[in-house]
């Protein structure tokens, strides 16, 4: 098994533009280069003043510019962050906070929009576009998915691109989204799509495989029916009080109430200003799918340099198989195909750390 180090070449680039400022060879992470699917994930620098660039303030200037790592290995960009906290004084170092660009989404408001019948893919799109004005260059690649929906926001809802998103996406077969990081046409700079299938990434019949032992240094599964994590019958609830309460019709696990298993009755408030029952039964039926069987997730640490290549092997929203041999909780061995929500990247420590979610 041939061993190849991650090595990280750091840029420091224009937000707006993502053209490249500063080469930042002194830039190290504190901790792990987390991502997640369709949400913003932070990370922790420190900035050596010794061997920083002549114009290293600008290129981590916070909220006006980016931080982008590439594996010099496969010349592919794996993450990208913008500046928010930069502190320093006396000391030999700069320390920053960068959060994915994602959390730009946050900062930036759809407007009133009202779209019927409308695709999924140009939902999410017509909601995005705002941010592209005045914005980082991200590039929507939204192709239609087929299936239509009504979605309406209201300016004065104060409901944020990045919560508006994340609700249609929570939606019972909604899209998924993700805002990757990507050399530009002139390799001077980055662009980042900001994509949008029905399912991210690829769900192969023959994933790439994590090994234990072998890659994988530990694994854990976590199975959890607490509450938010685990229910057979669920009922979603918008705005407003008592009997004018808009409220979706109940959604029950039939076959597996069938079969003997216990009630658990889950009850929440999937989003604000939801003034659509459809949209609550949607909410609701896809909470009652997730929720179902409980959570199940598989936490892997493996040897990042001997592991599948994230970025080029593997990367956010497909499927990966971890196969054991043997270990004290599976000493029969077991094989589970998840896929893969999140993951972290510890360079400095050899370190990758793909999260697996199992869907019912």
């Amino acid at each position: 098994m041939t061993a190849t180090p991650y090595e990280l070449a750091w840029y420091g680039c224009d937000l707006r533009s993502g053209g490249i400022l500063e080469d930042l060879r002194s830039l190290k992470p504190s901790g792990t280069l987390p991502r997640k699917l369709g949400d913003a994930a932070t990370a922790q620098f420190e900035l050596g003043l010794a061997g920083a660039p002549p114009d290293w303030e600008n290129a981590t200037m916070p909220g006006q510019s980016i931080l982008v790592a590439v594996d010099i290995a496969t010349d592919a960009p794996v993450w990208a962050g913008i500046p928010l906290p930069r502190g320093g004084g006396s000391a030999n170092t700069v320390t920053l906070g960068a959060a994915t660009m994602e959390h730009y989404l946050s900062r930036r408001f759809p407007g009133t929009q009202t779209l019927i019948g409308t695709d999924q893919a140009a939902v999410i799109s017509a909601l995005a576009t705002p941010a592209l004005s005045g914005g980082p260059p991200i590039v929507i690649d939204a192709p239609a998915t087929g299936v239509v929906m009504d979605y309406l926001s209201a300016d004065g809802d104060d409901k944020h691109i990045l919560s508006c998103l994340q609700e249609v996406m929570a939606l019972d077969g909604g899209p998924e989204w993700t805002i990757d990081v990507v050399w530009n046409a002139q390799h001077s700079g980055f662009q980042f799509p900001l994509r949008v299938r029905p399912k991210i990434g690829v769900q192969s019949a023959t994933p790439v495989v994590f090994d234990f032992p072998g890659a994988v240094s530990s694994y854990t599964l976590d199975e959890s029916y607490e509450d938010g994590k685990g229910a057979t019958d669920v009922l979603a609830r918008g705005e407003g009080e008592g009997e004018s309460r808009l409220t979706s019709s109940p959604h029950a696990a039939t076959a597996l109430l069938a079969a003997g298993r216990a009630r658990w009755e889950y009850r929440y408030t999937p989003a604000t200003g939801v003034t659509d029952p459809d949209q609550l039964d949607s909410h609701a039926a896809q909470t009652l799918g997730v929720m179902a069987e409980g959570a199940q997730v598989w936490s892997i640490e493996a040897v990042a340099s001997i592991a599948p290549r994230l970025g080029s092997g593997w990367t956010l929203g497909d499927t990966i198989r971890l196969a054991v041999e043997r270990s004290p909780r599976h000493p029969a061995g077991v094989d589970a195909v998840a896929r893969c929500w999140a993951w972290e990247l510890d360079p400095g420590a050899d370190r990758v750390r793909p999260i697996l979610v199992e869907e019912s």
